[in-house]
């Protein structure tokens, strides 16, 4: 995926859900996975020309792993001239050590959560990005199904009212295959994710299972997708009429 087909996918949702008004301070959350690089560039791209004014940084939360390396992420974001920040947390220490947490991922996005709020208040900002793509949409809505028993994911736009912060999710028109595409052609400093619970989580389960569902029935995911646009979902800004990429 080249960066022009990058920028329309955004620029499309971002309008859809009126996602940015003139004047807007948006933090990035950056990981240092495929996804919030990409979306670095995307942000910066539409900054360039988007017809309401905005400002741009991106704030990495350290969970306190060893071997994380944000060199290469402060490098792309100097690159981009986004300024940048790290904020350290023991967040790994917490959940992992102290707590021994069996099913550690929800304490730790909401640990995580917690530091970057927290650290987008303080310099003033008023919305965060997050990078989830289209595929995360659908994974999350299949995951509640799963194991909530409800028909539910993440809204494109979502307030905050403790926090008096709107989250934005400007890529989830973007595939995740586009995206590693689109990291691969501009050679993004990918950096692998220290977790020891990577890839042995019930997202990884579920997007395993979404993949052979999607093998074996072709355009399913897509249609789930569609599916979750036009579905009339709980806490969804208005909505537009989805026709699919």
């Amino acid at each position: 995926m080249k960066l022009q087909q990058l920028l329309s996918y955004t620029r499309r949702a971002i309008d859809d859900y009126q996602m940015i008004e003139e004047g807007d301070k948006i933090a990035i959350g950056v990981s240092g996975g495929k996804d919030s690089l990409t979306m670095l560039y995307a942000l910066k791209g539409l900054q360039r020309f988007y017809p309401k004014k905005f400002e741009l940084m991106a704030i990495t939360v350290d969970l306190g792993f060893q071997n994380f390396d944000t060199k290469s992420i402060g490098k792309l974001c100097k690159e981009l001239d986004i300024s940048y920040e790290v904020i350290h947390t023991e967040v790994a220490k917490i959940v992992f050590d102290e707590r021994k947490e069996s099913n550690p991922c929800s304490l730790c996005a909401k640990m995580r959560k917690g530091a970057l709020n927290q650290a987008v208040k303080a310099h003033g900002f008023n919305k965060i990005a997050y990078a989830h793509h289209k595929d995360d949409v659908v994974e999350t809505m299949l995951m509640s199904l799963l194991f909530e028993g409800r028909f539910h994911t993440f809204s494109p736009k979502t307030y905050l009212d403790r926090m008096e912060l709107t989250v934005i999710r400007p890529m989830i028109y973007v595939h995740e295959a586009d995206v590693i595409g689109f990291s691969h052609k501009y050679q993004l400093p990918v950096a692998k994710s220290p977790c020891p619970a990577d890839g042995y989580t019930k997202r990884e389960y579920t997007k395993d299972l979404l993949k052979h569902l999607n093998r074996e029935h072709p355009g399913c995911k897509e249609r789930m997708f569609t599916a979750i646009i036009n579905g009339n979902m709980e806490d969804w800004p208005g909505k537009t009429t989805y026709s699919g990429n």
